[in-house]
């Protein structure tokens, strides 16, 4: 079976950490992901995904992620049912986080303010390393098979 998730958006809260009854780790945030399509006339939508995080991941989560990142999660779909106040049953679906990554410098992040703006949904890049070709006459021009090295 296959059951694979990885999604980048940005924080909706500050995720906050709590602990089980057996003191183990945990936290919950939600992901403003922005949908891949627009449709003619109107602004770009955005779903909202519930991620959970487990020990280490859910630690380094809270201490390191604020409000309006733009992170990048890899994990797995989770389904579970419950039976909420007025007794329906609901099912709630959400990505249980194996890993989380930081999507964006700490510069793009500054510049978002650290908190969620549609007009800066899209990453940043920075220039990119310059490859210079310059020294390419310092190599030799191999022209038959058998002479090569390896």
């Amino acid at each position: 079976m296959l059951n694979c998730a990885a999604l980048m958006g940005r924080l909706t809260a500050d995720p906050e950490l709590r602990h089980t009854s057996g003191n183990i780790s945990v936290t919950t945030f939600t992901l403003a992901v922005d949908r891949s399509y627009v449709k003619a006339g109107e602004e770009r939508k955005a779903d909202f995904i519930d991620v959970v995080c487990w020990r280490s991941t859910a630690d380094f989560v809270t201490r390191y992620f604020k409000k309006g990142q733009l992170v990048a999660v890899q994990g797995s779909i989770q389904t579970r049912s419950y039976t909420d106040k007025e007794g329906i049953k609901r099912k709630a679906f959400e990505i249980v986080a194996d890993n989380v990554h930081f999507a964006e410098s700490k510069r793009d992040s500054a510049a978002a303010g650290g908190m969620y703006n549609p007009q800066i949904s899209e990453r940043q890049e920075s220039a990119a390393p310059s490859f210079s070709n310059a020294d390419a006459g310092t190599f030799e021009e191999i022209t038959a098979e058998d002479d090569l090295p390896f």
